[in-house]
């Protein structure tokens, strides 16, 4: 079987916009995230033929998706729990200066993502495992030759990045942060290759 996922991680929001943690927390596309989800649907529209389209199930991916079928990306949208961020629990709506405020250990220059436990919230192990299950799923169902888009947040798309690569989360994590309607491209076969990693091009149209 050879099939294509693209997965692409919402428009920015207001909490993106002022460096809050956001995880299972609700926050708005700005208008700039709106543009971006436009940009990123005219590409997808014209760049692909999607058999299937999948999104987190929180309202910044809601409403990406929403702007997606506007652009004329078919078909509507499945929302799935297991590709929403990782819960944040106590952390969710602060910034990362004021977690290093509240918790010394934590470094904020590092991936937020990469820390092993979170008070009130999901554990990385979990989270892991939530995504990568989500990934399983899919993997096994996108039918051969066939491409499926998946709107979902950084943390899942990092997360499987690391499956894929056979590398370790916590290592990968504080590499890069996927961009805002930024898109990862991965052919699926008995060994998964990523084509392309967070790629904005089309944001610039």
């Amino acid at each position: 079987m050879t099939g294509t996922v693209l997965l692409v991680r919402h428009g920015e929001t207001t909490w993106n916009r002022d460096g809050r943690i956001q995880g299972w927390a609700d926050s708005s596309l700005t208008d700039r995230g709106r543009e971006q989800a436009r940009a990123l649907g005219s590409h997808l529209a014209a760049e692909y033929d999607l058999d299937r389209l999948v999104a987190s199930d929180l309202q910044r991916t809601r409403e990406t998706a929403a702007l997606l079928d506007e652009a004329g990306v078919g078909p509507d949208p499945a929302f799935e729990r297991a590709w929403r961020e990782r819960d944040f629990g106590d952390w969710q709506g602060l910034t990362r200066a004021a977690i290093a405020e509240r918790h010394p250990e934590y470094d904020p220059d590092g991936s937020l993502l990469a820390v092993a436990s979170v008070p009130g919230g999901e554990s990385l192990d979990a989270f892991e495992e939530r995504v990568l299950d989500g990934w399983d799923r899919l993997v096994g169902e996108v039918a051969d030759g066939g491409t499926v888009a998946v709107v979902t947040h950084g943390g899942p798309i990092r997360a499987v990045l690391a499956a894929v690569s056979g590398r370790d989360l916590a290592a990968v994590a504080p590499e890069f942060s996927p961009a805002n309607c930024g898109l990862t491209a991965i052919r699926c076969e008995t060994e998964p290759a990523v084509l392309r990693r967070d790629v904005t091009n089309h944001l610039s149209l």
